[in-house]
């Protein structure tokens, strides 16, 4: 069987999906068989290079618009995972996003401590990438929503696995959160998620702002969703455990950042706006976090 499924949905990000893949293409010891991508109908040119690619399977949905005088139906984040996922042939699915660019070892080292877990008997279902929102964080991460139950939000799955509880939910979330609940899925089936140790991701936040806004305004209704969901089986997964994590520092040799960095400095600039909103936001969230505390202990001592 081949070895890694490297899989990714896309839309309207063309400048940044050529950074994605040139980082799988650069990967080191060459552990991945396949890419696949799947893209929700973009309009930016991103159809007409992808299928310039011959070393790329790409499946095409179109999500949004109109055809034939109807609306077309917007499906949700995993009916577009769960394309890629079936179409992946091999042992292992490696899921990563359109705005990120792997570490050169990421890929090997992550096959490696798979193979060797499974080796030793341990009923793994995932391993988490540490990753980071490069420009903005020093520290690398991996979820844990749930007080110690960690999720992939980039990774590696056992193709297996990801059969056995058939897939990711399409119609309980749309976007956010249906990453959380696949990787809660694979804990309740027995399976174990943790952290690949040597396996990085750089993240870029501030890639194609708009599509990310109408993203972020579903989140919400994704938020109480899984919390209904799972609270009865991991009582303590609530709103603020949602955002549990596993911080490490990690001093990358290979430069990972400077390397793809004047590839997308274009981009950067278009997104100055991005950076200043950041800034601007963390000021006022510190302030009115501020004001709460001193309110909280003038009128009642805490």
């Amino acid at each position: 069987m081949h070895k890694i499924s490297v899989v990714l949905g896309s839309y309207n990000r063309l400048s940044f999906l050529k950074l994605t893949i040139a980082s799988i293409r650069n990967q080191k010891n060459s552990p991945y068989s396949e890419i696949i991508v799947v893209d929700g109908g973009s309009t930016d040119g991103t159809l007409e290079w992808l299928l310039e690619q011959k070393d790329i399977i790409t499946v095409v949905q179109h999500n949004r618009g109109e055809w034939l005088g109807k609306q077309l139906l917007r499906r949700s984040w995993g009916y577009f995972m769960n394309l890629a996922f079936k179409c992946a042939s091999s042992k292992y699915v490696c899921m990563i996003s359109d705005d990120t660019v792997l570490h050169p070892y990421a890929l090997a080292e992550g096959y490696k401590q798979f193979e060797a877990l499974l080796a030793d008997g341990n009923k793994v279902g995932a391993l988490a990438f540490y990753w980071r929102e490069s420009f903005e964080e020093e520290m690398y991460r991996v979820g844990i929503p749930a007080g110690h139950l960690m999720y992939v939000n980039h990774g590696l799955f056992l193709n297996g696995a990801l059969r056995d509880i058939n897939y990711i939910e399409e119609n309980e979330f749309k976007f956010y959160c249906a990453d959380i609940d696949l990787s809660l899925k694979l804990w309740a089936k027995g399976y174990s998620v943790i952290a690949a140790e040597n396996a990085y991701v750089e993240h870029y936040p501030h890639a194609t702002l708009a599509v990310k806004k109408g993203n972020s305004s579903i989140a919400q209704n994704d938020f109480v969703e899984i919390i209904k969901k799972w609270q009865q089986l991991y009582p303590r997964l609530n709103n603020r455990s949602l955002g549990g994590m596993h911080k490490k520092f990690y001093d990358d040799p290979y430069a990972t950042i400077a390397v793809y960095n004047p590839m997308h400095q274009s981009i950067l600039k278009n997104n100055k706006r991005y950076f200043l909103n950041k800034k601007i936001n963390g000021y006022w969230n510190n302030l009115w976090g501020s004001a709460k505390f001193w309110y909280r202990k003038l009128r009642f001592g805490l």
